[in-house]
């Protein structure tokens, strides 16, 4: 069996083999836990590609320390520019090779559906040059700690440290080769910063790679070329950080919608989901029929602008985070919960409860408190159309939580010669959570 340089060819082939075949399976499993479910749309795929790094490139670091260590065991002599970079410039290419067949499958995947939006090349780019850092990490910690612990705790330590600057607040996490947070449909994916950002990896990835082999080789020449690429690293850093948040500015959506029985638009990406939102939201819009929440439009909004939505009259936003089972269901009671206040009694709370169960087209709660069940029991009596003008007499007492043990049955429901006219309740603003801010 012929050696080259301490490693066996047939060595290097067969470990070859196995990472791409294992960087493979676990970038796209890695991939697909990243993807939001339903949504057909390519951004989503460059955000999967990308977030698929967090596992994928570990295990390169480790793949790469792991054949550093062996190099560094059997290195005898001085070397070349050439022969110290042959080694780290072939590890590139198996990982990169494993990355770009993870996005060919999903890409294939993709096609076979009709997507919206248009694919990021520069996205795909950054990806790349993040596994590229990853690699040049590992194989550095290789090369200066040879022990046959150290690919372990290679994949460890890139693992902890970019994890570490992703969760991390301020500047730095634009740095790192990670999908920017938040993610949401309506948020632009920039061309721009992901092109900058390539530029920043690709840029630090070649300084120390390079800064390596000036210093096994003590060739000036590769000390020349890592300051050049020092000098394109800080570029792109100044670039990243000079531009805007990437995710700033929402972009211009022309809705997908579904006009009867009531017209509902959401993201082209998530067109899969308007049967079913229209048949939650066209009960919903039945029973608040004539009172000052009826609405005749749904609209899905980014849930980034939350509480800012300026939506005309009888237009509702609602927030739809993705198509997984009881998306519509999530929307409809996140829809009815900003109907009305938070009660802070939870006597009135009860009755409240009551009303929203009703409006969301669910079973009424009994509760543990005997003045619940009696109301509970009274409401369930009622026809529909009783229920919708009882709702349409109380809606503001409903709005306002003061809804009481008189509002079912008692003196309050007794009829009125001339209600007084309701005065429009407006719908409390979410949360970027989900909630009502009030509620928090």
């Amino acid at each position: 069996m012929r050696e080259h340089r301490g490693v066996s060819r047939e060595e290097l082939k067969h470990s070859a083999v196995v990472t791409v075949t294992v960087l493979m399976v676990l970038g796209l499993v890695a991939a697909w836990s990243v993807l939001i479910p339903g949504v057909m749309v390519w951004d989503n795929i460059v955000v999967a590609v990308i977030g698929s790094l967090r596992l994928t490139g570990p295990v390169a670091a480790a793949f790469a320390a792991w054949v550093a260590v062996r190099k560094r065991r059997a290195t005898r002599g001085e070397r070349t520019i050439r022969q110290a970079l042959k080694a780290p410039l072939a590890i590139l290419a198996v990982v990169v090779g494993s990355f770009g067949a993870t996005v060919l499958v999903l890409t294939l995947r993709a096609v076979l559906s009709e997507q919206a939006g248009r694919l990021l090349p520069s996205g795909l780019a950054m990806g790349a040059a993040g596994l590229t850092l990853y690699v040049v990490l590992g194989w550095m910690l290789g090369w200066a700690v040879p022990y046959a612990i150290t690919p372990m705790l290679a994949g460890m330590a890139t693992y902890a440290l970019f994890t570490w600057i992703v969760e991390g607040s301020g500047w730095a996490d634009r740095l790192a080769p990670a999908p920017p947070e938040p993610y949401d449909l309506f948020q632009g994916l920039s061309d721009g910063a992901f092109l900058d950002q390539t530029i920043w990896l690709l840029g630090i990835s070649a300084a120390l790679l390079l800064g390596w082999a000036a210093a096994v080789t003590r060739q000036p020449l590769a000390l020349a070329a890592a300051m050049l690429a020092v000098l394109t690293a800080g570029t792109g850093v100044a670039r990243l950080l000079s531009e805007p948040d990437a995710l700033a500015s929402a972009q211009k959506i022309v809705y997908s919608c579904q006009e009867w029985p009531i017209t509902v638009c959401v993201h082209p990406g998530m067109r899969g989901g308007l049967t079913e939102l229209g048949s939650a939201f066209t009960g919903i819009a039945a029973r608040l029929s004539g009172t000052p929440a009826a609405f005749q439009r749904v609209e899905q909004r980014s849930r980034l602008t939350a509480g800012a939505e300026d939506a005309a009259r009888g237009v509702i936003p609602i927030h739809v985070d993705d198509l997984d089972t009881g998306y519509a269901d999530r929307a409809a009671a996140e829809f009815v919960e900003r109907l009305s206040r938070p009660c802070t009694e939870p006597v009135s709370a009860g009755y409240r409860a009551i009303v929203a169960a009703w409006l969301r087209g669910e079973p009424l709660p009994a509760g543990p408190l005997v003045e619940h069940q009696n109301a509970s029991a009274w409401f369930s009596g009622l026809s529909e159309e009783q229920r919708r003008e009882w709702l349409r007499m109380f809606y503001a007492d409903f709005a306002n939580c003061r809804l009481s043990v008189n509002h079912f049955g008692g003196p309050a429901y007794a009829p009125r010669p001339s209600p007084t006219p309701l005065m429009p309740v407006p719908l409390m603003p979410a949360s970027p959570g989900g909630m009502p801010s009030s509620a928090r």
